[in-house]
């Protein structure tokens, strides 16, 4: 089982790091939290959009959307065209066929296996259909300028096309850190949860970020330490408010809403779905906390009312949202004919809300508890709480009754990194800070809370419809439990060293944990295995990410050298210095092959677009189907680094049923860790 011990290796390395001086360079993957900051008046106006609603397939380069981007301008958006941002590469594939080769021959498993895969390997850089392949995908790329070759194939085939439920599969998690200013003491003046206290002071950062984003004000984000800092791409901030995915028939798709028509939120309590307005329709600025408090105070009252009083009002539609995407589809079809035009305009209330803030019945405490109510809803309410979700929505806030935070991002046109400055902004706004900003603000007329399913839930009760609606509802609640069920999340938090130790011995941080995480795996599973860590390629026009892949022949030799199990001999100077040489060699390695990522010259990406391009009739290279190759993209252990001061914990699932989701945060002086796996194989305790 995997351990906290092993997760960050054990004693050994951190006694065998102590006194070395050898310098790494470090990978800077902490949040820097006045990267976000910026000021924006009330002057600022949203401007009209063509049409208020966008339906994308995935396509970035789409007239509808790409014309966006030009319509709203502004600071965000000043590096999306007239070539400001590079083409993502294709890389050579001499390069490329040395990579995998470096990745992929420590996970052999018998001589003939290696003689097959060195052979392929051999023949594929002078195979003349290779050869085609890559002018065809080089083609490809001097083709659409104003994209990357790899966009559309990555949202549709990555994303839009999977069918397996986004919850656990594709979303991902924060777990903000408490809120200091808001005390119990204050709930004796008032009669709200701290969930609703710190659900409206989310709401007040909600809305300043959207007037920024929406209205393009928001810097591009850049990185860099030295000037001229790097810019990103900033195309995914288009899906952030306002954003929804839509369930259809072997390829979804996504919808994005005009801001400047459409203003409110949703907040969900107990599977009941509520319109909420956040924000002055006139100045684009958060309505006074005070406001925002009682609003999402009458949510609770009327959901938890009708629940008291067994209403048939809550329709418990969001269930139908966590099940394989041809189900969901098959089931909106379905609640569309039973709803008619009331339902189609419930619909579109709740897909074109800025933001959908969750106010959960549950009280966990633990990073554990949190981490399951965050993921999937599975918390102590037996799973009820999966049903408060829309998980199509492209921001979800999770707020408890006892005051916890959270936060889901759909993944399929946006990366975690830009929705890391939302979190950023929701972390940092504490209920005082939301009570000064919001001081003096809109005192008109504000509009009722609206129950959006309210106007057609007789329809989709009664007769016929009624049972179809109810048998819909009932088995996606089964089965989301029964996913939910399946899994397990562990959460460890290391506090013997942190960043500070690490930089200190001389090693990248993030460098290092990997090769922690590959021996704690390697002790798992009796063998080394594909490892993924997620890069990101935003510094190219439309990139999203790169595959740094962990496994090396570098790693192979310190794992050898470590051992299956401890092998007790750190007092040992000669053993001390071997296992030190090979650590450092990992961590160089790993490294190396990162910043190739980032440069968008990774093997996995590549390789992709080589084996799509290869046409009917034509026999696909042997390496491309090579057993080595594909193991060493079976990724058993999924990976990806997140650093933040006010980030408690966040995580995701595992990407094969055979494997592991580790997300991890490295602080100053303390490591954490989020697992997750299928509870079968009982790897996360």
């Amino acid at each position: 089982m995997l351990r906290s011990r092993r997760i960050i290796t054990s004693t050994l390395i951190r006694n065998i790091i102590t006194n070395q001086n050898h310098k790494h360079g470090i990978m800077n993957t902490r949040y820097n939290t006045t990267q976000a900051a910026t000021t924006t008046t009330s002057t600022t106006v949203l401007k009209r959009w063509p049409t208020s609603m966008i339906e994308s397939n995935g396509d970035y380069t789409a007239e509808a959307e790409s014309q966006l981007e030009a319509l709203i301008g502004g600071p965000l958006y000043e590096k999306q065209h007239n070539n400001a941002l590079p083409l993502l590469p294709v890389p050579q594939v001499k390069d490329t066929i040395a990579k995998l080769m470096d990745t992929a021959l420590p996970l052999v498993e018998s001589e003939a296996e290696r003689t097959s895969f060195l052979n392929a390997a051999k023949s594929f850089e002078q195979d003349d259909l290779v050869k085609i392949l890559q002018q065809r995908l080089v083609e490809k790329r001097e083709k659409t300028p104003n994209s990357s070759w790899l966009a559309l194939w990555w949202n549709q085939m990555g994303y839009l096309q999977v069918r397996d439920p986004i919850v656990v599969n594709v979303s991902y998690f924060f777990h903000l850190s408490d809120d200091g200013t808001v005390l119990p003491a204050q709930l004796q003046n008032k009669n709200y949860s701290l969930g609703v206290m710190r659900g409206a002071a989310a709401l007040v950062a909600c809305a300043e970020m959207r007037k920024e984003v929406c209205s393009g004000s928001m810097p591009h984000e850049a990185i860099g330490r030295k000037e001229p800092r790097t810019p990103l791409c900033s195309v995914a901030f288009k899906y952030m408010f306002h954003a929804c995915r839509i369930p259809k028939l072997e390829q979804d798709a996504y919808r994005i809403y005009d801001p400047s028509v459409y203003t409110h939120c949703i907040v969900a309590r107990k599977g009941r779905f509520f319109k909420v307005a956040f924000i002055d329709d006139v100045t684009q600025e958060p309505l006074p906390l005070e406001v925002i408090e009682d609003q999402l105070q009458q949510c609770v009252q009327m959901a938890d009312g009708d629940d008291l009083n067994n209403s048939n009002n809550n329709l418990q539609l969001g269930w139908l949202t966590s099940g394989n995407r041809d189900d969901w589809a098959h089931a909106r079809e379905a609640l569309l004919v039973a709803g008619g035009d009331k339902l189609q305009r419930a619909l579109e209330v709740l897909e074109s809300g800025a933001i959908l803030l969750c106010l959960d019945d549950e009280e966990p405490e633990s990073r554990r508890q949190c981490g399951n109510v965050f993921w999937h809803g599975g918390g102590q309410n037996n799973g009820e709480t999966g049903g408060n979700r829309w998980f199509d929505k492209s921001v979800q806030i999770f707020a408890t009754n006892n005051g916890k935070l959270g936060l889901m991002g759909e993944h399929s046109m946006m990366d975690g990194m830009p929705m890391i400055q939302l979190a950023d902004r929701v972390a940092n706004m504490s209920y005082a800070k939301a009570q000064e900003r919001t001081a003096g603000g809109s005192t008109g007329a504000v509009a009722p809370v609206e129950d959006i399913f309210g106007a057609c839930a007789e329809e989709l009760q009664k007769g016929y419809h009624g049972d179809v609606v109810s048998n819909l509802t009932s088995n996606a609640e089964m089965a989301l439990k029964e996913l939910i069920d399946n899994h397990q999340l562990h959460v460890q938090s290391f506090q013997a060293f942190g960043s500070s130790y690490i930089k200190q011995a001389g090693y990248s941080p993030d460098a290092f944990v990997q090769q922690a995480i590959q021996l704690a795996t390697y002790r798992l599973f009796g063998k080394q295995a594909a490892t993924y860590e997620a890069t990101q390629t935003r510094p190219f026009l439309h990139g999203r990410t790169e595959t740094t892949r962990a496994v090396s022949m570098a790693s192979s030799k310190f794992l050898d050298r470590m051992g299956l199990k401890p092998l007790y001999d750190e007092h040992d100077p000669q053993a001390v210095n071997e296992k030190l040489e090979l650590l450092s060699g990992a961590i160089d390695s790993h490294v190396k092959y990162m910043r190739g990522a980032a440069q968008g010259l990774g093997v996995d990406r590549h390789l992709l677009g080589l084996t799509l391009l290869v046409k009917d009739g034509e026999e696909t290279p042997a390496l491309l189907t090579d057993p080595v190759t594909k193991r060493s993209k079976h990724w058993r252990v999924s990976t990806s680094h997140l650093s933040h001061p006010r980030f408690d914990n966040w995580g995701f699932g595992e990407v094969v049923p055979d494997g592991v989701g580790v997300a991890y945060g490295i602080k100053n002086n303390c490591c954490l860790f989020n697992i997750t796996a299928r509870r079968e194989h009982d790897w996360t305790d």
